[in-house]
């Protein structure tokens, strides 16, 4: 969204908040509260970095003078510009105001039960790196098939910073390694791919009753067998858009429709935040992909220990400490890469406004 844009919306917001009919929906109230004051944020991170962009250019331009102590003086200032406009873009994130806590989707993609027990390993992995930060993670849907593995898992991760810390692991991983099945030594080539999802709340998403198609179902284990008798699973169909979600953890009905109901909500919240991304810069967004095995961010070779992310074009070693949740520097690097690329992002706004 342009800079006249977010003004534009701002007045409209404030406009609302008075009206008789807002006033009186407290409801009402509380949406726009809350979309006027990601507004305002976004117009001051803006507003800031351009004023330092007018105060870089003229000093810049007094490094041309011929009074040397003229001259001195803007190179000093010059450099305390810079220095503060590199720590103001190093906080900006776009993802501020956003939910804190994520819902997450792996999908076992090419390679068989070996992609499946990935799958599996993946969702194991993401929850000791949670457990470690003191996140709580809830198991939302599951589909597993006779090799142990996940066909698909769902899962909800609740935590301070746990979106932020995670919504980049959103795309395809690859592992490379040799199967336990595999008589002849050959290393195999398998993928299972990643959403990461903020998860909405009510105020984020709205969604209308006749918006939506409902099923109940029973729940089922490994290789699709009925595991109840009573049809507590449900299954959520949003008919606008063709989304469908599905929830049997629970054994309470009321419960799994909850969990639907969040996963959906996420899901659209993610979709409308994919679209927003795409107007400001669309290299920013990281798709999911089709779980080919040449579409990848990340490869995991366990011959060679070595765990290789391809959009910062770095390897990290000691492959068993980091599917044990052992992440750390994997997350800090690609955090250090998304701030770069948020800066110029940002840079290219205000000088498109």
């Amino acid at each position: 969204m342009q800079l006249q844009e977010l003004e534009q919306k701002e007045k409209e917001l404030e406009t609302s908040m008075s009206s008789p009919k807002v006033i009186r929906d407290p409801q009402k109230m509380k949406e726009i509260g809350i979309e006027l004051s990601k507004i305002k944020k976004q117009l001051n991170r803006i507003r800031e970095l351009e004023s330092l962009e007018r105060k870089i250019k003229e000093a810049e331009e007094m490094l041309g003078e011929e009074d040397g102590e003229l001259k001195k003086m803007a190179e000093e200032e010059l450099g305390l510009l810079k220095k503060k406009r590199e720590g103001l873009t190093k906080t900006v994130e776009e993802d501020d105001d956003l939910p804190e806590d994520l819902i997450m989707e792996i999908r076992a993609g090419a390679g068989g039960d070996e992609a499946s027990l990935f799958a599996k390993e993946l969702f194991e992995m993401y929850s000791r790196f949670a457990q470690k930060r003191g996140w709580v993670t809830t198991l939302l849907d599951e589909s597993s098939n006779n090799s142990g593995g996940y066909k698909e898992v769902v899962f909800e991760i609740n935590g301070e910073g746990a979106y932020k810390s995670l919504h980049l692991e959103s795309g395809v991983h690859r592992v490379q390694r040799v199967p336990n099945t595999e008589k002849m030594g050959r290393i195999h080539t398998s993928t299972a791919s990643v959403a990461v999802l903020p998860k909405a709340r009510e105020v984020d998403i709205e969604i209308r009753p006749q918006d939506i198609k409902v099923e109940f179902f029973r729940s089922s284990g490994p290789g699709g067998q009925n595991v109840n008798k009573v049809e507590t699973a449900v299954r959520i169909y949003h008919l606008p858009t063709g989304v469908v979600v599905a929830s049997q953890e629970s054994r309470s009905q009321q419960k799994n429709r909850e969990q639907a109901m969040t996963v959906l909500r996420s899901r659209l919240l993610a979709a409308r935040l994919q679209e927003e991304a795409k107007k400001m810069a669309a290299e920013r967004k990281q798709q999911i992909g089709t779980g080919d095995r040449s579409e990848k961010i990340r490869t995991y070779n366990f011959p060679q220990d070595r765990v290789t992310d391809h959009r910062v074009k770095e390897s990290f070693h000691n492959i068993p400490g980091i599917m044990q949740g052992n992440m750390e520097a994997i997350i800090v690097a690609l955090q250090n890469s998304d701030t770069r690329e948020t800066a110029d992002s940002l840079s290219s706004l205000i000088h498109n406004s």
